[in-house]
């Protein structure tokens, strides 16, 4: 496997396009706005940046890994050659779907078709497509090139011969893959979402301020972040996504996103993309903060 297309130049896109390329492999990362491709590939430049700057690897290394990328907008184009795609699009089921069929009419029927969903069935998108033995789920965790885990998903009809291909190939790519049964949100989401939805409703209820709540999950549970700043790292309409997604899947209350939650998406506060979530990112918050340090 030489060849890959990433589709999708967003924060998990743009961080699997990094570490395949970081690899040597060569990369087509492909997404319909341009604006979105210029700012994904300045991301990949800004965090190699920050790797030279640690010492961890070289700006040889870097000038290698950003050669081994190349932009496209046409999906058609951007999939010619490659072994394996990875879509990395917003988590929505019928946006997936449609990525899925068009990759079935686009892509030849030996090229391994894995998705970066973190909740969606892939027994139900790998339904969109010609040979459904070749898709599977690749999870991998934010900030990609740094997160060790990626949580490999079987759908109903994944092949063995697809899944040992793709779980020797994330053992390649220097990570950690752990193998998991297609079910609603997998194993990392079925966790984390709930806790997450509870601290908001903690919140709602009136229990304790953000700051508070994260506080006692950080320093009471060794939690590295909160759940309400990593909410806001994830995305707030990424975590109501999902909920809705288990929600709609199980069928149980204990899965209900909580009406603080939906109500902030609603309002286009949605973490850290946004510039406020649970916190403020703002420009104003962001140099008050610089202030701050200077002046200590």
């Amino acid at each position: 496997m030489k060849t890959v297309a990433v589709l999708g130049a967003g924060t998990m896109g743009n961080g699997i396009a990094h570490t395949f390329a970081q690899c040597g492999f060569t990369v087509k990362l492909i997404d319909i706005s341009e604006k979105s491709l210029e700012k994904g590939m300045q991301t990949i430049a800004t965090n190699l940046d920050r790797m030279v700057a640690k010492g961890s690897i070289t700006e040889e290394d870097k000038h290698k890994t950003i050669g081994n990328i190349i932009t496209y907008t046409d999906m058609k184009d951007g999939v010619v050659g490659v072994d394996l795609v990875v879509e990395a699009a917003t988590e929505n089921v019928g946006l997936k779907l449609n990525i899925f069929k068009q990759l079935s009419d686009l892509c030849a029927h030996n090229v391994i078709l894995a998705t970066n969903t973190s909740s969606i069935s892939i027994t139900q998108i790998a339904a969109q497509v010609v040979h459904p033995e070749r898709v599977i789920g690749m999870h991998f965790m934010n900030p990609v090139p740094i997160m060790k885990l990626v949580e490999i998903i079987r759908g109903y009809n994944t092949s063995d011969e697809v899944t040992k291909i793709i779980m020797d190939l994330s053992v390649q790519l220097g990570k950690v893959p752990t193998e998991v049964n297609d079910y609603p949100g997998f194993v990392a989401n079925r966790i984390l979402m709930p806790m997450i939805n509870e601290a908001i409703e903690t919140l709602y209820n009136g229990v304790g301020g953000v700051y508070e709540i994260d506080t006692v999950m950080k320093l009471g549970m060794a939690h590295p972040m909160g759940p309400l700043q990593l909410a806001d790292f994830i995305g707030l309409d990424v975590c109501l996504s999902i909920l809705n997604v288990m929600y709609d899947g199980f069928k149980n209350p204990k899965y209900a996103p909580c009406p603080l939650l939906v109500n902030m998406v609603m309002a286009g506060k949605l973490g850290v993309k946004s510039g406020e979530g649970f916190y403020d990112y703002s420009e104003s918050k962001k140099a008050e903060k610089v202030a701050k340090q200077f002046l200590k």
